[in-house]
């Protein structure tokens, strides 16, 4: 019964919101339009998708068919595409597959939405409905409102598959580590979603070389979208440029003897750009001194015993979720 209840589930779920979009928000009609034709189609062949996820014995099939999903309004190759991942990622998923569907169209994707966030997320279909709907309204308490939410989660399919209680480590991290602003840190997560699995200790360490170091508010960090760069592409881009006397440090008042530029002109830019418009090097130089500052750097953590001698460099960022593991520029010295 689990797989048609489901089914028939996504209709009532489904209908509630085509009426509700048609009366409230004439705008999204094509949009309900859209997925009414999965509404309409289960309808009418209820009787044989009864039959069809049943098996002679009365209990529920644990695979769909590609005709299913047609019938939910992907095409045909986005259905085939389902069907084939659904086959790939394993047995045990399948009981979720339509749950999660139920989540992703009543959070308002289109079946080509919901297609590209299975693409780029398969582990969706192993998540559980209750998981999703609470993670998908962890976001909305973020602050994400309609639009941006939506957004995100086609962009970033994997938030959610991230646990609540990571979410929300991260998001208080935010606030009291770095004293980020609510609305700040709806800024991040809805700019740069991956934070929320970025181990903390590197997250702080990034925070405070860009707020001490290179005398940055955070602010300037949210509107330049600072969480999307690696600490290693901050550390390099800024480095380079001090040891060419283009950048300096703020003494205690925030001034220095030269105009340092904005961290947008240092990070959102490509190479090239950088080092002919702010650091005006040539990209010899910088590749030179690249290979040389990762040496210093590695020589630096094997002094402070931040890693092994013999440490590949890989980091376990889910060894520990609320200690943020053990990876990173973060470590403790070892005793």
């Amino acid at each position: 019964m689990g797989t048609r209840v489901t089914l028939h589930k996504i209709m009532r779920l489904l209908a509630v919101r085509n009426a509700a979009c048609s009366v409230v928000c004439p705008r999204h009609f094509g949009r309900c339009f859209l997925q009414s034709r999965f509404f309409c189609s289960s309808t009418n062949q209820a009787t044989q998708h009864n039959q069809d996820l049943n098996s002679p014995s009365g209990k529920p099939v644990t695979e769909l068919s590609v005709r299913s999903f047609i019938d939910m309004g992907f095409t045909e190759s986005q259905a085939e595409q389902i069907y084939e991942s659904l086959s790939s990622v394993g047995g045990g998923v399948a009981k979720h597959v339509l749950p999660t569907l139920t989540a992703l169209f009543v959070l308002g994707l289109n079946p080509s939405s919901a297609h590209k966030v299975l693409e780029k997320c398969p582990e969706l279909y192993s998540v559980k409905e209750t998981q999703l709907q609470q993670r998908i309204s962890n976001l909305r308490k973020i602050g994400l409102v309609e639009g941006s939410l939506q957004r995100v989660v086609v962009h970033y399919p994997r938030i959610l598959t991230v646990p609540l209680k990571r979410v929300k480590h991260v998001v208080m991290f935010l606030k009291e580590k770095c004293l980020f602003t609510s609305q700040q840190v709806t800024d991040i997560i809805r700019d740069c979603p991956a934070v929320v699995l970025e181990d903390l200790n590197q997250l702080e360490y990034k925070f405070q070389y860009v707020y001490f170091r290179m005398g940055i508010k955070q602010a300037e960090m949210v509107k330049c979208r600072l969480f999307r760069f690696s600490l290693d592409e901050v550390r390099c881009r800024h480095t380079f440029l001090e040891r060419r006397g283009q950048y300096e440090t703020p003494d205690k008042k925030g001034q220095t003897t030269i105009v340092n530029p904005k961290l947008d002109s240092v990070l959102n830019v490509d190479q090239d750009t950088f080092l002919t418009h702010v650091a005006r090097a040539s990209a010899e130089e910088y590749d030179v001194f690249k290979r040389l500052v990762s040496r210093e750097w590695r020589e630096e953590e094997l002094q402070q015993g931040r890693i092994e001698p013999d440490s590949d460099g890989d980091d376990d960022s889910d060894e520990d979720e609320d200690t943020g593991g053990k990876s990173g520029y973060g470590k403790k010295r070892k005793k």
